[in-house]
């Protein structure tokens, strides 16, 4: 495609993408943080299923990895007065935990005294 024509297909994609992530953002079902776009359906699921859906969609389960994507992440929790799964899991040292591909967490928020090892962390 000659110039014009290609810059008017990415103006019209761009704006399309503009308008669908408005809509979205209207209804609460994302919102952004240093670049990355952090998403849901709303709807309740077990920890694969979750990270099944995220690999269908082309992202990855939410892992936070500074205070503004934490921030991001707890807005869902507040909207939807749930919980959410992270990408970290515990390793193999009892208390510690991991990102899903086994690297070391680099960011972490626990609350006072967590984790603890007792029940659901």
């Amino acid at each position: 495609l000659p110039d014009n024509e290609n810059g008017d297909d990415i103006h019209e994609l761009e704006h399309r993408i503009s308008r669908l992530e408005g809509v979205l953002r209207l209804n609460k079902m994302i919102t952004e943080s240093g670049g990355k776009i952090f998403a849901t359906n709303g709807k309740s699921a077990d920890f694969e299923a979750t990270v099944e859906k995220c690999k269908e969609a082309g992202g990855f389960i939410a892992t936070p990895r500074n205070p503004g994507e934490n921030d991001a992440i707890l807005y869902f929790v507040r909207y939807f007065n749930t919980y959410a799964y992270l990408g970290i899991k515990q390793s193999l040292i009892l208390g510690r935990f991991q990102y899903l591909n086994g690297a070391q967490l680099r960011y972490t928020n626990w609350y006072s005294n967590e984790p603890s090892s007792k029940g659901e962390e």
